[in-house]
């Protein structure tokens, strides 16, 4: 049988010294599961040597391909615009500060294609700072009971692997961290099929995360009111 392929998207964004072993980690994670692949660059218009680093690897490898942005784009925006381009049977996602442990990598890869949707949750939240871990509980529980009813996923912004054919047919409006919690709860309405599988983090070396910023906030706090008109609604 035929071995399935793989798209990776990796977005970063001032990630000099954390890009390369994201990269490594992601084709280490691979071994020998699928039978091609493809990793998506995203270089957000950063102000470091991010983009030089992510030149030399695509060099290096013809697998890999780069874009760079002429202004900061955000998270969401490099997602979307990598699942648009990819050309794989599996669309997943690994973020460009090498948060992710590479066992774990290796955990959610091995999963592709024992559902429709394949969803990673962070299972060491204490290694996070406590204002990161109470608004991960706080959105994660409000999400599930506005569109779920009770508690049904354990995480809605990991690094989860969609059947390449189902997320293309998913529009995503949201602009802001709540991207993969729209695709997720869209899909999820619709009657596919998912698991979910614990991961584990380390904590950042380089940089910092820039998900509680107040704008990301609000614009999260749009996405929920714009996904429940639509959900209840417009009856997706």
């Amino acid at each position: 049988m035929e071995k399935s392929k793989i798209s990776i998207i990796i977005p970063a964004y001032n990630e000099e010294k954390n890009i390369e072993a994201a990269v490594k980690s992601a084709i280490t994670a691979m071994g020998d599961k699928f039978g091609d692949y493809e990793i998506i660059i995203f270089n957000d218009c950063s102000k470091d040597k991010t983009g030089e680093v992510a030149d030399k690897l695509a060099q290096e490898n013809p697998k890999i391909k780069v874009f760079h942005n002429e202004v900061n784009r955000g998270f969401a925006y490099n997602y979307k615009k990598g699942v648009e381009i990819s050309s794989k049977d599996y669309i997943g996602m690994v973020p460009g500060d090498d948060e992710i442990e590479t066992k774990s990598i290796f955990e959610i890869f091995d999963s592709a294609g024992k559902a429709d949707i394949i969803i990673p949750y962070t299972a060491n939240q204490n290694i996070r700072p406590l204002s990161r871990q109470i608004v991960s509980y706080a959105f994660t529980t409000v999400m599930n009971l506005l569109f779920f009813g009770g508690w049904k996923l354990n995480y809605f912004n990991g690094p989860v692997i969609h059947k390449r054919e189902l997320i293309q047919s998913m529009p995503i409006k949201a602009d802001n961290f709540a991207f993969q919690a729209e695709a997720l709860i869209k899909l999820i309405k619709k009657g596919h099929s998912f698991i979910q599988l614990p991961m584990y983090i380390k904590p950042r070396t380089y940089g910092k995360s820039s998900a509680l910023k107040i704008k990301n906030i609000i614009g999260v706090l749009k996405t929920i009111g714009s996904l429940c008109k639509e959900i209840y609604f417009t009856k997706i």
